[in-house]
């Protein structure tokens, strides 16, 4: 006698597991969700830590998601599969992803060792939706050999994809103003590869040695990221990025670093569910007595200073 189908949040998994697009996007919907889908997770989770999980950010214009493009392509060619996550601008009526999947990427669209996903911010800062870390762990669960996450473009706030993506993709263009400003906004630091795109434009020269010699104010670094010079649009260069991001993954395989990168991916992991629990329990509270409101009027009537009013609230929510 066969066993019963599946069904529900079992059916879903299976399918995930199985690599069905469907069921993938069944489970990226549920984890996107306000207060995602702990049951998904919680039973997918053990398949996961499979994935590479490659970050590409950058400034906007700096054609990030045709490079995401070609990396895909790339990356098929040495035959390996890939998942996308590109995290688009909320819509502002209807809290989705302003871009859609189809228009995004349409050359690799329908190729089925390509999975590719839209996520909307929701507000979140940082360049990355809230339930990315998420949509990570049910595409590696899946078993895409790679996971790349394309951030929205926001310039500074692009730093919480360190939370997320072993190595990361910095990518910039030359004739922006001043080429370096959009390192200097908070970036420097994160990037483990340099990609100056749209490298035939004037001012890549420029744009490349002005990198290279604030990496030379660094000097302690046990990576040096390499700077590569891609036209994305034509293909160029795209190996030699390819070739990068692999460099760094062996970087990580064979030194400490790796895994004390882990180590704070899962601590900030957990630290941002905890915060988000928090917040929720918050707002579900916000009528009820010594509640978020009653603490909002103490504050605007000046009978309690805001830090005294969120430690009450902060007090009594750890002993509920």
């Amino acid at each position: 006698m066969s066993a019963a189908p599946a069904t529900g949040t079992a059916a879903i998994v299976e399918g995930v597991l199985a690599r069905r697009a469907r069921e993938i996007g069944r489970a990226l919907s549920e984890v996107e969700r306000e207060g995602g889908a702990p049951e998904i997770l919680r039973d997918v989770f053990p398949r996961t830590g499979r994935a590479r999980i490659v970050g590409v950010t950058g400034p906007p214009g700096a054609g990030k998601s045709t490079l995401v493009q070609r990396l895909a392509q790339a990356y098929r060619r040495r035959g390996s599969t890939v998942a996308i996550v590109a995290v688009d601008p909320s819509s502002p009526f209807t809290g989705g992803a302003i871009l859609g999947d189809r228009i995004r990427m349409s050359e690799i669209f329908t190729d089925p060792g390509v999975f590719i996903r839209s996520m909307a911010t929701r507000g979140a800062l940082g360049g990355l939706a809230r339930a990315t870390g998420d949509a990570v762990d049910v595409l590696d669960a899946a078993g895409f050999d790679l996971v790349i996450v394309e951030t929205v473009g926001v310039g500074q706030d692009e730093v919480d994809i360190v939370k997320t993506a072993e190595t990361i993709a910095v990518v910039i263009v030359p004739g922006l103003g001043d080429d370096i400003q959009a390192i200097k906004a908070g970036i420097l630091e994160i990037a483990d590869v340099f990609v100056v795109n749209k490298s035939d434009r004037e001012g890549a020269d420029r744009a490349a040695a002005e990198i290279a010699a604030m990496l030379d104010f660094t000097p302690d670094r046990a990576w040096r990221p390499p700077i590569v010079r891609t036209v994305a649009t034509r293909g160029e260069g795209v190996a030699e990025a390819v070739d990068a991001i692999a460099a760094h993954a062996e970087f990580l395989r064979t030194t400490p670093e790796g895994a004390g990168r882990r180590s704070r991916r899962a601590r900030a992991r957990l630290v941002q569910i905890l915060q988000a629990r928090f917040a929720r329990d918050v707002e579900a509270a916000a009528g009820k007595p010594q509640g978020l409101e009653e603490a909002v009027e103490d504050v605007l009537a000046r009978r309690a200073d805001p830090y005294a009013a969120a430690g009450r609230l902060y007090a009594r929510m750890v002993r509920a």
